[in-house]
């Protein structure tokens, strides 16, 4: 009998993300490409500068029905026939809107490209905004809101930011609109944000995947290069302002089996020098089924299934400045709130107290660093960070040095990170549960003053 010897690995090759080729069309689109061998279904992502603090008084959520509106019919074609071509294509098309503008998000196989291009740019030069297609997506909207209110997760974000920002502020109310703002929206309003914000001088269209035998400078000449509007105007965004005194409000949900719980406060975004390490030591402390949180509040105590720190940016200016949300969100049993906040608080101080551990940073960097291969072996995922980073006004090769910095960052320096982001004595906290069983002993930690207000 013949013995083989058992394979060894390989060499490991080193793997730097993607660097795209900036470029502009006659019309004054920036173009970022990135050709990727062997990924055959193009990505194409459209960033519109159309925040939502540009939404008119009163009219909050235009720009969700903006963007949902932009594929439901062209100058060309009807909503019906304009799917149907994208169908012929084996293309989707979706669109949403947020803080930092509208994203148009195109997929669509490589040898199909130019024909959904052109598809893309008939839907950006010439939507229909019809009446009834409006509407439709306008009654759309308003039955989704009493679903998402419903829901639990949905409701604590929204009492959460309603919290930390100041009532003028668009961050302070619903992305996507309330049942009052979105009633009032029409085809007018609808094509008056369009024309107001909608233009290819301000917009960036980044094209990612196998561009092999295509002549994308032709192909985008004759497809998005068709789309013409007016010089970008210049403007100011708001700063970004938040109240984070210590405190706790519970959404009152009589009789829930369980409390959603959503912690958080405002804090540095990508352009900081803290962010690769606020990355590191925000995974330790809540990134991962074995981070601290989860280790205590899952494992030793059984509380939860799981509970979750994060950061998350929310918008960024041309100048550099911006704000990120840092939050801890999860779900405990209702008669195990005040003991699982309790303890959550204990996590929180000790690591303040005692610092992370080496072998803790250690498995944080291997797991952020080392499966970033893996998050982008598609060509939407390469597509979707390069937009992101043009949305945050952030350089092409930030996400490379990114990886690179995390892999530089120590454990004192993660631990600084981490304990100036979730300070105990400075965490908004939003409770959804039954006010009942839990106001009381939720008071008794003394975390912060303690309201109540309807689910």
């Amino acid at each position: 009998m013949d013995f083989h010897p058992q394979p060894t690995g390989g060499t490991a090759r080193p793997w730097a993300f993607p660097a795209p080729e900036r470029g502009t069309l006659g019309n004054g689109l920036t173009v970022l490409r990135c050709h990727r061998p062997g990924q055959q279904i193009v990505a194409v992502e459209i960033d519109l500068d159309a925040p939502l603090d540009a939404e008119p008084e009163g009219l909050d959520g235009v720009a969700t029905i903006m963007a949902r509106a932009l594929s439901e019919g062209t100058d060309k074609h009807t909503a019906e026939e304009f799917a149907a071509e994208l169908e012929r294509c084996g293309a989707t098309l979706d669109a949403h809107a947020d803080h930092p503008g509208v994203r148009v998000s195109l997929e669509v196989p490589a040898s199909r490209l130019p024909k959904a291009l052109g598809l893309l740019a008939e839907a950006l030069r010439a939507p229909a905004f019809a009446d009834s297609e409006v509407e439709r997506l306008v009654r759309n909207r308003l039955d989704e809101i009493p679903h998402e209110t419903a829901n639990p997760g949905r409701r604590a974000a929204k009492q959460l930011y309603a919290e930390l920002f100041p009532a003028a502020s668009r961050m302070s109310r619903p992305r996507q609109g309330t049942e009052e703002t979105v009633a009032r929206i029409d085809a007018a309003a609808v094509r008056a944000f369009y024309e107001a914000h909608v233009r290819p001088a301000s917009a960036t269209a980044v094209v990612v995947g196998d561009l092999t035998g295509i002549d994308l400078d032709a192909v985008l000449a004759e497809s998005l290069g068709t789309w013409t509007g007016t010089a970008a105007k210049p403007r100011t965004a708001p700063p970004v302002t938040a109240d984070d005194t210590g405190r706790v409000v519970i959404v009152d949900r009589p009789g829930a089996v369980q409390t959603q719980l959503l912690i958080g406060r405002i804090g540095p975004d990508r352009h900081d020098r803290v962010w690769p390490a606020q990355v590191v030591g925000t995974y330790c402390l809540g990134g991962t089924l074995t981070s601290r949180l989860d280790r205590v509040l899952r494992e030793e105590k059984g509380y939860t299934y799981g509970v979750r720190a994060f950061g998350q940016v929310l918008r960024s200016t041309p100048e550099g400045t911006g704000a990120a949300m840092l939050a801890i969100n999860g779900s405990v049993d209702t008669p195990h709130t005040g003991p699982a906040l309790d303890d959550l608080w204990k996590v929180l101080r000790t690591l303040a107290e005692e610092g992370l551990t080496d072998a803790e940073r250690d498995a944080a960097v291997h797991n952020l660093v080392g499966v970033a291969p893996l998050r982008y072996e598609t060509a939407a995922a390469v597509a979707g960070t390069l937009a992101d980073q043009v949305e945050q006004h952030l350089p092409d090769d930030f996400q490379a040095e990114l990886y690179r910095r995390l892999a530089e960052i120590g454990t004192v320096e993660a631990t600084a990170a981490v304990v100036s982001a979730f300070p105990p004595d400075r965490l908004v906290t939003v409770l959804v549960g039954d006010a009942a069983v839990i106001k009381e002993p939720v008071e008794a930690l003394g975390i912060g003053e303690v309201t109540v207000v309807s689910g």
